[in-house]
């Protein structure tokens, strides 16, 4: 961890939300002039997406059905935990792109002169000079495995975590919007990703500093036929904190910024749905500040 050149991580699983996270963050790194260097999960996958689905293919005819990008085999587990230690460090590193869609492989291939296509990486190259701090947004901010632990190096880890059958709610929907797959595809991805899901997922929600779960209050008792994600009014958010002295969380403060707002338990503290944007800001956006004027 470092005080010099603070790591920021954010994990969470896909279709748990993280976006929203990264959203207030970008709020408060615009309002408070921070210049960070963004590094995205998706970028430590071993695999491009050609790659990934003849590796699957591969994993499945020798008797693996679990083959996910949720596990190490198909990940840069060493490689996430080099970039949080050596951007502690020494705020330098080594950063790459995976590109979603053809429109980031446009962006890209006007900066490299390259002509890389959607579902492949960028080169790796170095991380620029000058920035605030890192902010790490994906699967694996946590993640162990063995001798790899990626949360020793992080100053701040967050993770998004929605009950489970809300966030296969969400995952299945934005499958289906954003990418064109069939629900149907979409549980069979579930399936294969739940031992890795198990192992390498659910177990870095015990070591981050501070946890948003957000809890439906409609029904989704089967989520494989929700015909529509409950919206944020018709939710209750959960906002847990490891070790509030850590951070001088003041509770009182937060009770009164939050109306509708209350403590279930010492450290937790339960915000309406509509408002988990803007507790996010208020909470981390004076952690940031502590943490960036401990530099000097």
């Amino acid at each position: 961890m470092s005080k010099r050149h603070p790591v920021i991580a954010v994990t969470g699983s896909s279709g748990a939300g993280t976006s929203t996270v990264k959203r207030a963050f970008e709020h408060i790194f615009h309002r408070e002039s921070i210049k960070p260097v963004i590094i995205e999960g998706d970028s430590y996958h071993r695999y491009n997406r050609v790659e990934m689905k003849a590796a699957m293919k591969k994993a499945a005819e020798a008797g693996n059905n679990h083959f996910s990008h949720f596990g190490p085999e198909a990940n840069l587990f060493d490689k996430i935990e080099e970039t949080f230690r050596a951007y502690g460090e020494s705020g330098t590193g080594k950063k790459r792109y995976y590109l979603h869609s053809d429109e980031e492989a446009a962006e890209h291939n006007s900066r490299l002169g390259s002509a890389l296509k959607a579902g492949e990486f960028t080169p790796w190259e170095d991380i620029p000079e000058g920035t605030d701090l890192l902010f790490y947004e994906g699967l694996h901010g946590g993640v162990r495995d063995g001798e790899i632990d990626a949360g020793r190096f992080v100053d701040l880890l967050i993770g998004v975590v929605p009950i489970v059958n809300l966030e296969w709610i969400q995952k299945i929907h934005r499958d289906k919007a954003e990418r064109g797959y069939a629900p149907e595809a979409t549980v069979e991805t579930i399936l294969r990703r739940m031992p890795d899901y198990v192992r390498y997922i659910t177990p870095q929600f015990s070591h981050t500093d501070i946890n948003f779960q957000r809890v439906p209050l409609v029904d989704t008792s089967n989520p494989f036929i929700a015909r529509d994600i409950p919206t944020p009014d018709e939710s209750l958010v959960i906002i847990r904190f490891k070790d509030p002295a850590k951070f001088n969380v003041d509770f009182s403060y937060l009770l009164a910024m939050l109306q509708g707002s209350f403590m279930s338990r010492r450290n937790d503290l339960v915000v309406p749905g509509g408002k988990m944007g803007f507790a996010m800001e208020i909470i981390l956006g004076p952690i940031i500040d502590r943490m960036l004027a401990e530099r000097d």
